[in-house]
């Protein structure tokens, strides 16, 4: 398979890695808009930077290359995106984490807030911790978190960063040097504290999950997620 790398900084060193080991081929490396046919490629993994990631994917779409995006911080271009793909019958996965174990995390955090529901007494509350380099806060993965708790969940109708009140779900953001990203969902009452955390101990986990959703997604049409390609929930 021949894959084309949109956005090479240190997630797309490791995918390339990765790539490799399961015997894909690299045909494009970049971290710009121009200079390469992306025709060359079966398939392409951005990620990239917010303001390129929409372009990259629209790129890919128009040229009937189907296409992975890791990116972050571009969602309110997500549904033009989805019609984009839809009118030329491509095929497309977002997802704010690939990890597989992040896409396990999620169901567990879906089950958790249905369960928790009517247990008024519990208060919810989300912190997500990544690298210095990070440029979006919160990390995509902790909106995806929050998403999931609110949809099951009667308490909270939206999230906010830094922000307590009634039905809002608070989003606390850390940056720390050389984190590759913890997130923890903690229930906490008077009586007593439950939390679930997922931390990430390498890129690795990351650069997999996106290499396993592009050997998936070819030969495919449509818009989809990792559960999707894992077969979940």
């Amino acid at each position: 398979m021949k894959i084309a790398l949109l956005g090479y900084g240190r997630m797309g060193q490791a995918i390339e890695q990765i790539a490799i080991s399961r015997g894909h081929d690299i045909v494009i490396k970049t971290s710009s808009n121009t200079g390469y046919n992306i025709k060359e490629a079966d398939v392409a993994i951005d990620f990239s930077i917010p303001d390129a990631a929409f372009n990259n994917i629209s790129n890919c779409l128009n040229n009937d290359v189907p296409v992975i995006s890791g990116t972050t911080g571009w969602l309110d271009k997500y549904n033009d995106a989805v019609s984009l793909c839809e009118k030329n019958k491509g095929a497309f996965i977002y997802a704010s984490n690939f990890s597989l174990g992040v896409n396990i995390f999620f169901e567990l955090n879906e089950i958790l807030a249905k369960m928790m529901t009517k247990l008024d007494d519990y208060k919810v509350d989300i912190e997500e911790i990544h690298h210095t380099k990070k440029l979006d806060a919160p990390s995509g993965t902790a909106i995806t978190l929050a998403e999931g708790v609110i949809k099951n969940h009667s308490q909270y109708s939206n999230w906010k960063l830094d922000e307590s009140t009634e039905n809002i779900l608070p989003i606390t953001a850390k940056r720390i040097p050389d984190v590759p990203g913890t997130h923890i969902i903690t229930y906490k009452s008077d009586i007593d504290t439950i939390k679930i955390e997922h931390e990430a101990h390498s890129r690795q986990g990351f650069a997999l999950g996106a290499v396993i959703a592009a050997e998936w997604i070819i030969c495919k049409t449509g818009v989809f997620t990792m559960k999707d390609v894992l077969n979940i929930g």
